[in-house]
């Protein structure tokens, strides 16, 4: 395989695959996330706007203590059990036994997951998403429901590795250089400020 060497701060004639470059730094790349990010992000918007639409996740929360009693009651039978580390079963305990505390978490999971399928779609901070989707993926599976959670976090990996390209069929296009540059004009501020300070002068 053809490698090619990085211009990224830290990396200098370390070697990257050709391939890599192609598809996280190029716009094969974002050709080929866009279908992931369309078909994931409407997946993700599916799933919340049932959650939406339910009083048991935007009202009184049972949703989330229902599935914490669930996922205990299931996942920790046998010599081999779903739920698997000790201090996942305790914070699931406390979700099941929170009652002041589940509606809020309902809440933010239900909206949460609709927002991560309006990034996606829009191409937004889709680095961002995916990760956030990912985080949700993972609490999932560590309560010993697997289902389309693999597959989710599979395309999530891809995206975050891909974030630079995944979005720019997207708002990324206008996003990213924005936030590039603002960050760039802060650092040259902060050494206009600071620079003297740290160049020592001598006599």
């Amino acid at each position: 395989m053809r490698t090619t060497t990085t211009s990224e701060p830290g990396t200098a004639g370390l070697a990257s695959p050709r391939i890599a470059r192609w598809l996280f730094h190029g716009w094969a790349g974002a050709l080929l996330f866009l279908p992931l990010r369309l078909y994931f992000g409407i997946e993700w918007i599916k799933a919340g706007w049932e959650k939406v639409t339910d009083p048991a996740w935007m009202s009184t929360g049972k949703a989330v203590a229902g599935f914490a009693a669930g996922s205990i009651e299931r996942g920790t039978a046998g010599d081999h059990p779903a739920v698997a580390y000790g201090w996942w079963v305790g914070f699931l305990e406390f979700l099941r036994d929170a009652t002041w505390f589940t509606p809020l978490l309902a809440k933010a999971v239900a909206v949460g997951e609709v927002t991560i399928g309006v990034l996606l779609i829009a191409g937004a901070f889709t680095g961002i998403a995916a990760a956030l989707g990912a985080t949700l993926n993972f609490a999932f599976m560590f309560s010993g429901s697997a289902g389309v959670n693999p597959a989710f976090l599979l395309a999530e990996v891809l995206l975050i590795a891909g974030w630079r390209v995944a979005g720019y069929l997207g708002a990324d296009a206008w996003i990213l250089p924005r936030l590039h540059s603002m960050a760039r004009r802060i650092r040259v501020d902060r050494f206009r400020r600071h620079g003297d300070r740290a160049i020592p002068h001598h006599a």
